[in-house]
């Protein structure tokens, strides 16, 4: 019965949150609560809620000072020489843009943290995209599927979990793996091609002058519209204003680069910090709340020194930090019902008696393929320490090892990270103001896809 229970919790959120009939907030908060009810468990539910609060609490609080200080980080111009780069690549071509996206991404997602990936990702890519009318759902699936790919280094998360639940080395399981994982960016890469030429054909390929100028609110400070870089310069903001060349075209490179936030002559000093904070991150110095609660401090004191300027700051990037921390609260009710009724136990316990004899020796593959669906539905931790090690044990069984296990394990992260259990998902779509729902409908196809050549590289090179 919890299992069945459970399948149909997580089947009528993700039914109401696509078609829009409740926000994701109210159907992470109420559905869970009337599902406990169900089970007979609601006098429960507010030690249930409190353990998802006591789990999530730290993911909340990284979330938070994460936004601040990258945020700042964007106000001051860190990131610019590398949007600069990939915007002029971009000029005003939308498949060129889609293309741009999944670059970025990408290399940003080398830090090993979504919500990072997510910010600065948005924060360059968003104006081009409203300015040249282009699909928001098109921006976000294609980062998160870049990320997801990217999300398998060994300081992502995923990997580092594997090593730990089956006790193996991390790097014996994730070099290995690179091929695969390679081909699996490469086919994210061709999948933005396609999108981009796809929005290439709706829209065309567009010089600014062909662009309809419309006012923007900006996604952070700093990230401001081609409109507002033309009313500094003294125009009127009209696309006959602008100039033929949208490489030239400052303004229309999404981060204005007149803004009074900039910090030219602390450059060094943010790259350094942002630097020793990421290699802290990896080694694991202090816990990342910690590290970015540190770092937020630091930013702003040195370059906001006045208080009036960091309290500007602190409230230009508020919006964001309560819609994150609040959607990762409401999704501590979800994770938390989940795991204390038992539904998440008893659901991998079904899916694990199901499989079938015969698959005994090929448990590789069948742990990729589980990952899939297990990942989307679970969070990493009730996956790779709860689900895991049963694939292991019933793997070793038939003689397939535990290095085979865990490095098939990974192939589910491109689809993870649209999960409405991830709490980085909230950043994407909140920043650039998609409807979760929306998001949802376009990636799953395209990200379970990913997957899926992730899986079949890793048994045709050898390595699954």
């Amino acid at each position: 019965m919890l299992t069945i229970l459970g399948f149909a919790m997580i089947a009528t959120f993700l039914v109401l949150i696509m078609l829009k009939k409740m926000s994701p907030i109210a159907a992470l908060v109420l559905i869970p609560a009337l599902f406990c009810v169900f089970v007979g468990k609601g006098a429960k539910l507010g030690d249930y809620v409190i353990d998802g609060v006591t789990g999530l609490a730290p993911t909340a609080a990284m979330l938070m000072f994460a936004i601040v200080y990258f945020g700042v980080m964007i106000d001051v111009g860190l990131f610019d020489p590398v949007v600069r780069g990939i915007l002029k690549f971009c000029k005003a071509d939308p498949l060129r843009i889609v293309i741009g996206t999944a670059v970025l991404a990408a290399i940003v997602s080398l830090d090993g943290d979504g919500s990072t990936t997510f910010m600065i990702t948005v924060s360059a890519m968003y104006p081009l995209y409203k300015r040249l009318k282009m699909s928001l759902v098109v921006m976000t699936g294609v980062a998160a599927m870049a990320n997801g790919v990217m999300n398998t280094l060994p300081w992502g998360g995923p990997t580092a979990r594997a090593a730990t639940a089956l006790k193996l080395d991390a790097s014996d399981i994730f070099v290995p793996m690179i091929p695969a994982l390679a081909m699996g960016l490469l086919f994210v890469f061709a999948l933005a091609y396609a999108l981009g030429r796809r929005e290439r054909k709706r829209l065309g390929v567009l010089t600014l002058d062909e662009v309809l100028v419309e006012e923007t609110e900006p996604v952070l400070v700093g990230a401001g519209s081609g409109t507002e870089a033309a009313k500094k310069a003294g125009g009127s903001g009209s696309g006959a204003d602008l100039p033929e060349d949208p490489a030239d075209d400052e303004g229309f490179q999404g981060l204005d680069p007149n803004r009074p936030t900039l910090r030219p002559k602390l450059y060094w000093f943010n790259a350094l910090l942002t630097v020793v904070l990421l290699t802290a991150m990896i080694m694991e110095w202090l816990p990342i709340p910690v590290l970015f609660l540190l770092g937020a401090a630091l930013a702003l004191t040195v370059n906001f020194p006045h208080m009036p300027d960091q309290k500007a700051r602190i409230a230009a990037h508020a919006e964001n930090v309560l819609n994150v921390s609040g959607m990762v609260f409401a999704a501590a009710v979800f994770t938390g019902v989940l795991q204390g009724t038992g539904m998440v136990d008893h659901m991998a316990k079904w899916l694990v008696d199901n499989i079938p004899a015969g698959m005994g020796p090929h448990m590789a593959f069948v742990t990729g393929l589980l990952s899939i669906p297990l990942t989307y539905f679970m969070s990493n931790d009730g996956f790779y320490f709860g689900v895991l090690p049963v694939l292991a044990e019933a793997g070793q069984a038939h003689g397939v090892s535990s290095l085979e296990i865990a490095r098939a394990s990974l192939v589910g992260q491109p689809l993870h990270m649209s999960s409405p259990l991830v709490p980085a998902v909230y950043v994407l779509v909140g920043m650039a103001k998609v409807e979760f729902g929306d998001h949802t409908r376009f990636v799953v196809k395209w990200a379970a896809l990913t997957s899926l050549v992730v899986l079949g590289a890793g048994i045709l090179f050898g390595i699954i």
